[in-house]
Order: C-alpha cells, then sequence, then structure tokens
C-alpha cells in the first residue's frame, strides 16, 4: 500500500458524506425537503390538541380529512422530487396548487407555515435545471482555440454545441427510382 492511496484510508462517515452530496446535487433536494416539511403542518394542525392547563383546544374543522390528503400528497410529491426528479415540474406545479388550496381547507394553510414551505418548494423545484458536467482538459483546449481569434473584442466568439459529438458523416446516394413518377407517390 502506497502513502498515495487515500481512498482506503478515508473515513467511512466522510465516505458517506460524499456520495450523500453528490446525490443531493443529482435532484431538487431542497424543493423537495420544503415541500415534504410544509405538507406536515398542514396535515398536523387539524388533528392537534393544545394544552393550556386545564383549557384543551381542538383544532379540528370539517375539512380535517382534506387537510390530512392535502399533507400527504405534498409529502407524496416530495419523495417525487427526490427520487423521480424527471416530473420536477409537474411535481413543483402539483406542489403550488395544493398550498393554494391548503389556504381555505388546512386552517389557513397549516397557519402560514406550511403554505408558504410547500409555495417554496413547488418554485424551487419549477426553477431546478440539472448541472453541466465540467469540461475536461482535452475539451478546455479545443473550447480555447474559439476564444483566440477573438482578438481584443473586435469579434464575439461562436457558441458551440458541448456534449454533442461531431461524426463526419458521408453524403448519401441519390436514389434515381424515387423519381420515376415525378417525386409523385401514387396508391396502388
Amino acid at each position: 500500500m502506497s502513502p498515495e492511496s487515500t481512498g482506503q484510508n478515508e473515513h467511512y462517515l466522510r465516505v458517506f458524506w460524499r456520495g450523500f452530496r453528490t446525490w443531493r446535487g443529482n435532484r431538487p433536494f431542497w424543493a423537495g425537503l420544503f415541500t415534504m416539511v410544509g405538507g406536515l403542518p398542514i396535515a398536523y394542525f387539524p388533528y392537534a390538541n393544545m394544552h393550556l392547563g386545564n383549557v384543551t383546544l381542538a383544532m379540528s374543522t370539517t375539512a380535517g380529512a382534506g387537510s390530512l390528503i392535502i399533507g400527504i400528497l405534498l409529502i407524496t410529491l416530495g419523495l417525487t422530487m427526490w427520487f423521480h426528479h424527471i416530473v420536477r415540474v409537474f411535481a413543483g406545479v402539483a406542489a403550488i396548487l395544493l398550498a393554494l388550496i391548503s389556504i381555505p381547507v388546512a386552517n389557513i394553510g397549516g397557519f402560514v407555515i406550511g403554505f408558504v414551505l410547500a409555495l417554496l418548494g413547488g418554485a424551487l423545484s419549477i426553477a431546478w435545471a440539472p448541472g453541466h458536467p465540467k469540461v475536461a482538459a482535452a475539451d478546455a483546449g479545443v473550447q480555447g482555440e474559439a476564444f483566440k481569434d477573438a482578438g481584443a473584442g473586435m469579434q464575439e466568439p461562436q457558441p458551440e454545441f458541448q456534449g454533442v459529438a461531431s461524426v463526419p458523416q458521408q453524403p448519401e446516394q441519390y436514389d434515381t427510382t424515387a423519381e420515376v413518377d415525378g417525386g409523385r407517390h401514387r396508391a396502388e
């Protein structure tokens, strides 16, 4: 074992944290977290009883089942943002709509706490976009040539497609059988 190999000597928590950071960076993590945390007060408050000395305050309303459904749907949408981030825009729009519906249904949206958190989570989910991979050193040299020709601000560098391999294509051979009917097709 050489002193240069540090991977084997790392603590398992550091390895776990690095893997978690990578997982968190590839999905709308904060959007899902805010949406799930916003669903908790919306689902909880209609069924909660607050005790002030000998007095019990019941915050239950006639729409307790609706509040529970909205809260569970928000928690489900938050998990969807985490584990199926392809549908993040749908989940974000649905979270925003459920947060707005929770205002009249669920004790003013879980006393505004759940409403604001679910609204923020939905907006973050819609706004999130996957990051671009870092450019390799070999690709940086190719892209750097476009900026060398720019001069002293006289010419703007041309945008390049990134991540698309340019494959030289062979010109297609001209098919003369298609021109037999003058280029028109007939149903036979």
